[in-house]
């Protein structure tokens, strides 16, 4: 059974998604707080994370504890649901790593389209097959079987999402992949803008890496491209 840890201070809209979640059949765990959701994370991290922005007293909470979840796990899906809808936060919410940003104006049955969409990743994941798995460009090595990216032989600490969209244009280096392209190849369902902000963060991370990396092109108008001289 999938385990779902849901952080959220709102007592009645935590206990609400709970039992939602439950009777889709998952295991749902729910904390009140950042503190007492890293005591449970720190024995045993859940399958997927559903964690809101301000928790009780700490505004930010929720960015902080998806930093933590992140340098925990690089490959644990983190859904952002919160009432902060605006573009600072979207962007900030990617930035920090999380795989997708609802509001909580959501219908239940779309945040249960992205669950099991993000579930189901993970199961490709499973059960993708060595010889498909390792991609070889210059410097850039892609290793499937570990869900790892590295450049210049040192590794880049992606999300999955963000994996999935660099598989995507290196596996056809000089191809243009449209942001509907990138989007199911990583098997998500989002806007342009939050394409557009997942790979400025995968920009960010290479250069972090190397400051000369300059791999990705921008088609004004059509999508991205991996630089086949790369």
């Amino acid at each position: 059974m999938k385990r779902i840890a849901i952080v959220e201070d709102e007592v009645a809209i935590r206990e609400n998604y709970k039992e939602l979640l439950q009777q889709q059949g998952y295991s749902v765990q729910g904390y009140a707080n950042r503190p007492a959701a890293m005591l449970a994370f720190n024995a045993r991290l859940p399958d997927l994370a559903i964690i809101d922005i301000g928790l009780e007293a700490e505004i930010d909470g929720g960015f902080t504890l998806c930093q933590s979840l992140r340098s925990m796990s690089s490959s644990l899906p983190i859904i952002f649901l919160t009432a902060r809808d605006s573009d600072f936060d979207t962007v900030c919410g990617l930035r920090l790593g999380a795989d997708d940003y609802l509001s909580k104006d959501v219908s239940f049955p779309h945040l249960i389209a992205r669950i099991a969409a993000l579930f189901r990743r993970s199961e490709l994941i499973g059960a993708a097959t060595v010889e498909d798995n390792l991609i070889e460009h210059g410097k850039l090595t892609i290793d499937g079987n570990r869900i790892q990216v590295y450049w210049q032989q040192q590794p880049i600490e992606l999300t999955v999402t963000e994996f999935w969209m660099v598989h995507a244009m290196a596996k056809h280096p000089g191809h243009v992949r449209s942001r509907q392209d990138l989007m199911k190849e990583a098997k998500i369902f989002v806007d342009d803008s939050t394409i557009t902000s997942h790979v400025k963060r995968i920009r960010k991370k290479f250069l972090s890496s190397d400051k000369e990396f300059n791999c990705i092109d921008t088609v004004y108008g059509m999508g991205y491209r991996w630089d086949s001289v790369s």
